[in-house]
């Protein structure tokens, strides 16, 4: 039996391995599902908890938050097999308002945040993603990396001798487990063994006790006691904004990255009104939001090799369990096994064939920037969202700069029945970049009466274009000039006739 459904599992393809009927049908695949999402809550445990800290509040909050998430968004996200949990980004938004003003405002914040995401999703900002170059995602992807690495180093630095031979022998499972068996994932397996050789020989190394108290209780409904006045929404809705739009980022990019590692796809704008919703309701029940988690996504898909909105949901109720009444046994477990697992993921994430030598020798040097001032803003500000913008305004930059210099201007003298024509052939794109120089391109004095600009090889987008046309149309009338603008293409013609006179050239 076993064997059939290793066959049946083996000949799904990845659209099939997502459904959650099919996977309760397979033991197989259904125990990789469970374990999967065992594995992401023993390593989410301590995260949350340290995120709570971040935001200055206590680690039920973070607790609450990963739970409500995770169950919330595997009923109503988009992408399946995605994680959403309290995460650093959005502790770092919302620490100033706890600090000012406390834990109130701060459940307050993130209900509206949640309304904003789903506001957000209504009006299609899901869309912008098609935006975001393919350097920009490689980008990411290895600043992610990088920060996950680096987010194991207070955890390695200033500790006990006996963590460096742990977290050595947890990667050396990690990595050799697989090349004997794939029936148990080989993190949950480097936790457990590490875990029982802390408590066997009561070895004095950091535990996930040490992060924090966990919660005793399960968490219940919670309205935050706050004035509903505009001069509260004043004070919330800068910070609830920037958390909608840094979670609905990180999550849409996230939920792009396990498109590419599955081969599959998924519901962007789904997965940002599913965010929004999941926010709201982690804020009802006390929780301080969160978003999709790459680094915990990537241990449920990459390492463990779940593909359903099973592992999700069981990663929240895990978290749940394991925190409130197996808070004693898992405080036991040794931070160098957590550690081991998240280098691990930050190795497995990081994409090396893009910085290999034949790699850069045969990019544009144009990619290879923008990806580089992707890992460089996002690792310098510990903020993907502001690195991922600075790294598609840096795409569009360079696009534009690339671009302008493809718009050509040919210029010949011709005789029409006698009478002597100066012709002058556009080709290329024209849209400010590109049409801004279009002006000082042609030979107002020396050309005859008679100027004839032929379009047929260009395209006019812009109001820009539209403006430098007006500007040399009225330089050859003070010479006392005729220009006759040919050759526009349909869109191009309606944009003309809609604004040529009408934009104030030369002002």
């Amino acid at each position: 039996m076993a064997h059939s459904s290793t066959a049946v599992a083996e000949e799904l393809t990845p659209e099939e391995r997502q459904s959650v009927l099919r996977t309760l049908k397979t033991p197989r695949l259904l125990k990789t599902e469970v374990l999967a999402g065992l594995v992401v809550a023993l390593a989410l445990i301590p995260e949350a908890i340290a995120f709570s800290l971040i935001a200055g509040v206590d680690p039920q909050y973070g607790l609450f938050a990963s739970f409500t998430m995770a169950v919330s968004i595997a009923f109503l996200g988009g992408r399946p097999a995605m994680i959403s949990a309290a995460t650093a980004a959005t502790a770092l938004v919302i620490a100033p308002l706890v600090a000012s003003h406390g834990v109130e405002y701060l459940i307050a914040t993130v209900i509206l945040a949640g309304i904003f995401q789903v506001l957000l999703a209504v009006i299609g900002v899901a869309k912008l993603m098609r935006f975001i170059p393919r350097s920009v995602m490689v980008g990411f992807v290895n600043a992610l990396a990088i920060l996950i690495f680096t987010s194991q180093f207070p955890d390695l630095i200033g500790v006990p001798w006996l963590v460096y031979p742990m977290v050595a022998f947890g990667l050396v499972v990690i990595y050799l487990l697989p090349r004997i068996t794939s029936a148990v994932p080989a993190p949950l397996v480097a936790i457990v063994l590490l875990t029982i050789l802390a408590v066997v020989f009561a070895l004095n190394v950091p535990t996930v006790g040490d992060k924090g108290q966990l919660p005793e209780s399960l968490p219940s409904l919670f309205i935050p006691d706050v004035p509903f006045t505009m001069e509260t929404f004043q004070i919330i809705a800068p910070y609830a904004l920037g958390m909608a739009a840094v979670g609905l980022l990180e999550s849409l990019m996230t939920a792009k990255l396990v498109d590419d590692v599955t081969d599959t796809r998924s519901g962007k704008v789904r997965e940002s009104w599913g965010q929004g919703a999941a926010n709201i309701i982690t804020g009802f029940f006390g929780g301080m939001g969160g978003c999709a988690m790459v680094g915990q996504t990537m241990i449920n898909v990459k390492a463990s090799g779940a593909r359903t909105r099973i592992s999700t949901f069981c990663a929240g109720i895990f978290i749940l369990i394991l925190a409130v009444t197996l808070g004693d046994i898992v405080a036991l477990m040794p931070m160098a096994a957590l550690v081991a697992v998240m280098i691990f993921v930050s190795i497995a994430t990081f994409d090396w064939h893009s910085i290999k030598p034949s790699t850069l020798k045969m990019m544009p040097k144009s990619e290879t920037s923008v990806m580089l001032v992707t890992v460089i803003a996002t690792v310098w500000t510990h903020n993907l969202a502001i690195g991922v913008a600075l790294g598609v305004l840096t795409a569009m930059v360079l696009f534009a700069r690339r671009v302008a210099h493809l718009a050509t201007v040919e210029r010949r003298i011709e005789q029409h029945f006698g009478e002597e024509i100066a012709k002058y052939e556009v080709t290329g794109e024209l849209f400010f970049a590109s049409s801004n120089d279009l002006y000082t391109q042609f030979n107002y004095a020396e050309d005859p009466d008679h100027i004839v600009i032929d379009m047929f090889n260009s395209h006019v987008w812009d109001a820009s274009t539209v403006a430098s046309l007006d500007a040399v149309t009225e330089k050859y009338a003070k010479y006392g000039k005729r220009v006759e603008i040919s050759g526009l293409n349909a869109a191009s013609l309606d944009l003309h006739d809609r604004m040529a006179g009408n934009l104030g050239a030369g002002h």
